[in-house]
Parts: C-alpha cells; structure tokens; sequence
C-alpha cells in the first residue's frame, strides 16, 4: 500500500502555509471581511468542486478528510483556497487603475493554477479526467470575481471610477 507521504507533506504544508498567512496578514480590524470573505468563498469552491467531481472532470485520488462522503478536495475548497481568497480581497487595489486590477487577478489565479498544475504532474492529489489547466484558470478567475463583488456589496464599499466623471449639469 502507497504510503501517500509526498501528498500528506504538500496537504499539511497547505494548509499550514493558509493558516500562517491568514494570521500574519489579516490585520485585527478587518477579521470580520475575513471571514466573510473565507465563508462566502467555501460556498462558491463548494458548488464549483462538487459540480466538476460528480461529472467525472476532475478526481481527487488521495484526499484526507472526509474521504467515504466528499469526492473532492476539502483541504483545497475549505482551507487553502478560501484563505487566499481572504488575502484577494483585503488587499485588492480598489483605487487603482484597470490594468492594476486585471493584473492583481492575473497574478492571484495565475498562482493558485499553477501549482494545481504542478500537483496534477507530480502528485496523486489531483487528477484531471476531461479538464485542462485554464478550466481552472477561468473557474479561479470567475470565482475570485464573484467572491469580489460580494465583498464589495455586503460592505458597501463604492466603486472608484477609473476616470473620474464629469458632471451631468456641465456642458
């Protein structure tokens, strides 16, 4: 039987890796946006990675909670991912212009998708069955969106024009 000890290190350090970040980085009075941003972004990789498992896209082979009743990867949908998530959205450029933003998102999906890549080739954590790496790309990107835009609502936090707007009263 395969001991899995490559994958149990890589699972442990992930979810280590979360922990630490979210504690060293998440200032005390923006706990309450954080978690707001972790449990909204559990509901969305939830839907997201129970809908790509049950079609028989992605598989989990080695996974170590919950392993007779969640066909994916907890340690990824409920800790790692929703931290980053956290991360995303406390220290989006709200102010910046629209290539500061779209490169931001570049760079946080652009992460998360490469080392999925790298788990998918030298791991059994993950296993693509009828995926591709920039399905997860896009599933990231849309997902950090979302995730976004609800963080924004919910704190009411208005939308800073890219260029400012004239008034409609002046000719």
């Amino acid at each position: 039987m395969a001991s899995y000890r490559k994958e149990k290190t890589i699972l442990a350090a992930s979810i280590i890796t979360s922990v630490v970040l979210v504690l060293k980085f998440v200032p005390r009075n923006k706990v309450r946006p954080a978690i707001l941003s972790f449990l909204f972004k559990q509901v969305i990789t939830w839907l997201f990675g129970l809908l790509v498992v049950e079609k028989n896209l992605i598989k989990y082979p080695y996974r170590v909670f919950f392993k007779k009743t969640y066909k994916a990867s907890f340690s990824f949908e409920f800790i790692a991912y929703p931290a980053f998530c956290i991360l995303f959205n406390l220290y989006y450029p709200e102010k910046k212009n629209i290539w500061i933003k779209v490169t931001y998102y570049f760079i946080h999906t652009s992460i998360l998708t490469g080392l999925e890549v790298l788990m998918v080739k030298y791991t059994k954590l993950i296993r693509y069955v009828k995926w591709k790496w920039y399905f997860s790309f896009i599933t990231m990107w849309l997902s950090n969106y979302l995730s976004h835009i609800f963080y924004r609502w919910f704190f009411k936090i208005k939308k800073h024009p890219i260029l400012p707007r004239k008034e409609l009263d002046t000719p």
